[in-house]
């Protein structure tokens, strides 16, 4: 199996606790990961790792087979689960920083989509509502031709008709010889788009495998299995793994 990532013995401790815990998966090359838990299970630690945000750590974590730093940074487009444009810019002044910060950046099709989902290039970051900020920082995520995308909850103040958009322009846009990984609590709309989950709890891996073999092995979807796994938060009741 051709991998993107490596990770082997990951523990992240803050303070005396274990936001990732002796977590061992590696994560193939080309496809659309789903890594899903509850709150305070270790995703946002894990990306944030992967981004090369946060550096200290124990085990090791290799991206297309080198430590996250500056040579990572230029092939994984990180999406945080938070705004990171000011609110005086505008859309097209985030466009034009992008595309001088980012060599893989493609400004013509930021703009196309932007347009496809009839946002202002003129309108400043702060005169939009949150939904539509998700859109805009969506995009020009989606825009760079990255071998990694990360994309953590990137839809969580999208109103639900949008929804369906937002994952086709994930499918549509997105470098298809990269991967992406999704950390989402929006299961049941995403979990069509997902070729393996990756279920973490307490920072430990739970479960990672293909979306086929987990509904083959449970006779459940992604949705009912995180529900039944996470609802007394123990995940020992996922017997067949």
């Amino acid at each position: 199996m051709d991998e993107i990532i490596t990770i082997e013995n990951l523990t992240k401790k803050f303070g005396k606790n274990a936001a990732i815990d002796n977590l061992s998966v590696h994560i193939p090359r080309g496809k659309i990961i789903g890594l899903l838990g509850p709150n305070g299970s270790g995703k946002t630690t894990l990306l944030k790792i992967l981004a090369n945000l946060l550096m200290q750590y124990d085990g090791e974590v290799l991206i297309n087979g080198l430590k996250p730093g500056i040579e990572t940074k230029k092939i994984v487009a990180y999406l945080p689960d938070c705004n990171f444009l000011a609110d005086d810019l505008t859309v097209m002044d985030a466009i034009n920083y992008f595309n001088d910060f980012f060599e893989d950046f493609e400004k013509d099709k930021a703009c196309d989509l932007l347009a496809r989902l009839g946002i202002n290039l003129k309108s400043r970051i702060g005169t939009l509502s949150k939904g539509t900020k998700e859109k805009v920082h969506l995009v020009l995520i989606l825009s760079r031709n990255a071998q990694l995308y990360i994309f953590d909850e990137p839809i969580a103040g999208v109103d639900p008709a949008a929804r369906d958009l937002i994952f086709r322009l994930i499918l549509e846009n997105y470098n298809k010889n990269g991967t992406i990984i999704l950390a989402t609590h929006l299961i049941l709309e995403a979990q069509n788009i997902l070729d393996y989950a990756m279920f973490i709890n307490g920072g430990r891996l739970a479960i990672f495998d293909t979306v086929e073999n987990i509904k083959n092995n449970t006779g459940k979807t992604l949705d009912e299995l995180f529900r039944e796994m996470y609802r007394y938060g123990d995940v020992s009741v996922c017997t067949n793994y």
